[in-house]
């Protein structure tokens, strides 16, 4: 099962009834966190989320409202008595933008690693997660995150009865190793099925439509995606600063096709974004304008 909350849905300023946009995502005992604006250590608390889980930090970019909250969360990490370390994900200068940051939080209980992401798609498997990064099209450099939980297939008993594999060597062969015995040698495709349906979750904010963001929102279980503006007029300045109208997400959804799909990053002028919503069901039926706190549970297709 996997566990997604929306933090936050708003963009540019954090609002009285609405936080800056962060998704956390929970997987067997690990969170990963997409984004940290101001205000992301109160959204966990009003989602009643801890932060101290946290394994992954991953940055679409560096602007304040997707990076101010960091040096607060961390040092709320550290008197948690957190000591396993944090790995942390994001475009070129990563380091040295945490490094600054770290002025008003330099010590720490736990390691920081970072791993700066390089062209157009790059991927990173870290406890558990498949997370592949694709750039988007924004006024800095930007990423879009695509969270996977992958499945292998099942472990076929009978099989490894009938080629007669030690049972001591029935786990290895589970975990993918393969092992050679006297002169034997027992590969993971001699007892193991075919992969079977993980689960999938696409997360975009700031940018322009790009070919990209179909890609990886075809097929998901959960489409998040910009939704800026709705206003018809506000067409000329979503294009100026590089962000996204609701219609334009929208229409990336019916290409797309994922299961679900929410809207998230509204802009401080927009009070009320579920006006659009009727409209937006027209283009998309599965589009659901989100709110903070919002959250669901992913399950395999076999639980």
């Amino acid at each position: 099962m996997l566990d997604i909350c929306l933090l936050g849905t708003g963009g540019m300023m954090p609002l009285p009834y609405r936080w800056l946009t962060s998704m956390m995502a929970r997987y067997n005992g690990s969170s990963l966190l997409i984004d940290c604006g101001e205000g992301t250590q109160i959204a966990m608390k009003e989602a009643g989320l801890s932060a101290n889980p946290i394994d992954i930090i991953c940055f679409t970019h560096y602007h304040a409202d997707h990076i101010s909250g960091l040096p607060g969360l961390l040092l709320g990490m550290g008197n948690a008595d957190r000591t396993d370390p944090v790995l942390m994900v994001g475009p070129k200068g990563l380091e040295r933008v945490v490094n600054s940051l770290r002025v008003i939080a330099p010590e720490l209980p736990f390691e920081i690693r970072f791993r700066e992401l390089a062209g157009d798609e790059d991927v990173v498997e870290y406890k558990g997660y498949k997370i592949t990064a694709f750039k988007l099209n924004h006024k800095v450099t930007c990423y879009g995150y695509c969270i996977e939980i992958l499945r292998k297939g099942r472990f076929n008993v009978e099989s490894a009865k009938a080629l007669d594999i030690p049972l001591k060597y029935w786990n290895p062969l589970q975990k993918g190793q393969t092992i050679e015995d006297g002169g034997r040698v027992y590969t993971p495709d001699m007892v193991m099925g075919e992969d079977r349906k993980g689960l999938k979750v696409t997360y975009c904010t700031d940018t322009r439509p790009v070919p990209a963001m179909e890609k990886f929102a075809k097929d998901a279980d959960l489409f998040i995606c910009e939704g800026m503006y709705g206003e018809e007029d506000k067409l000329e300045k979503a294009r100026g600063y590089r962000h996204m109208m609701m219609q334009e997400a929208a229409g990336i959804c019916a290409a797309a096709g994922p299961a679900e799909a929410w809207l998230t990053h509204y802009s401080p002028s927009m009070n009320h974004p579920e006006n659009f919503a009727a409209e937006l069901k027209g283009i998309f039926p599965r589009l659901v304008i989100a709110k903070d706190g919002m959250s669901k549970e992913l399950k395999f297709e076999d639980e």
